[in-house]
């Protein structure tokens, strides 16, 4: 079974925002948050694939060994009309 996760995340330290997948390596969402808050990261937005829905980023195959950055930028998330956007990648929260 396959567990598809998404996460924005800040890293206040290196002033950078991330938007970082994960397609089977984490059983668990706290698991894949836990992970990146031992990394320095503060989690922003968390949410399984049904949770939700892409503006222009594919979902990524899976794979249970690797997270999958899906965009990164300096500075901040930019939040518009109830999308999260990073680096030109966006995608809407839900729930």
């Amino acid at each position: 079974m396959s567990n598809y996760f998404r996460i924005t995340a800040y890293h206040p330290t290196e002033d950078i925002s991330a938007i970082i997948d994960s397609n089977g390596m984490f059983e668990k969402l706290w698991q894949f948050s836990s992970y990146l808050i031992q990394k320095g990261f503060k989690v922003l937005e968390v949410g399984s694939d049904e949770k939700f829905r892409d503006v222009n980023i594919e979902k990524a195959e899976y794979d249970n060994e690797h997270i999958i950055l899906r965009a990164s930028s300096k500075g901040k998330p930019v939040y518009t009309d109830g999308k999260v956007e990073v680096e030109g990648k966006q995608y809407i929260p839900e729930g």
